[in-house]
């Protein structure tokens, strides 16, 4: 269900929203996701070597990359948001970040862009498996929240709703202690377009 509500909005077949346990709601910001957003042009210029786009959606971060001339892989469970991203020029395979990757112990940078650092809910376990993907002197570079928290949602339209999932967002406070956690160093936090991001290397 989770994967037909994000699909139809990609498609443009109607407003998806995500709804939080508290009742609020927010609409899922796909166009953003799809066109891009202030501060991608200081995000892929951090970008080096071979890159592994995590989360990668309707592609934009990755085609953006191959524009420039990088070897780039975007990685999505979503198939239609793989479809966009191959139709637009980018190379992308229907994957979890937990399954077989290729290239595995060999990435220069590993990309978490917006918001993907929450994936699975548990911050920590994600960057742990980001670890086992970067060669040795590769980066992992995740997209920050304003706050450090864990919480449940779905998604819903107006005819359809699905299950509830966890997703977790990482504050720039937050982000030493989940990066060594997982095996992982902080080299540097920074802010553009009021966006926030850290570059997380292995440690030595």
């Amino acid at each position: 269900m989770i994967g037909r509500l994000y699909e139809g909005s990609l498609a443009g077949f109607g407003p998806v929203e995500i709804e939080h346990a508290d009742g609020r709601r927010e609409r899922l910001p796909v166009d953003q996701w799809r066109d891009g957003r202030p501060g991608d042009k200081a995000l892929l210029d951090r970008c080096a070597g071979p890159t592994l786009d995590v989360g990668s959606g309707p592609g934009r971060l990755t085609v953006a990359l191959a524009g420039r001339g990088l070897p780039v892989l975007g990685i999505d469970v979503t198939p239609y948001a793989v479809e966009l991203t191959r139709a637009a020029g980018g190379l992308a395979l229907v994957r979890d970040v937990f399954d077989r990757i290729p290239g595995a112990g060999r990435w220069s940078t590993v990309l978490l862009a917006d918001g993907n650092i929450g994936i699975g809910g548990d911050p920590p376990t994600l960057l742990g498996r980001v670890a086992t993907l970067l060669g040795r002197s590769g980066r992992a570079i995740a997209e920050l929240g304003e706050t450090t928290h864990t919480e449940w949602i779905r998604l819903r339209d107006d005819r359809q709703v699905s299950d509830w999932f966890r997703w977790s967002h990482v504050g720039a406070d937050a982000i030493g202690e989940c990066a060594g956690a997982a095996g992982l160093a902080v080299a540097g936090v920074w802010t553009e377009a009021s966006r926030w991001f850290a570059e997380l290397t292995l440690p030595g």
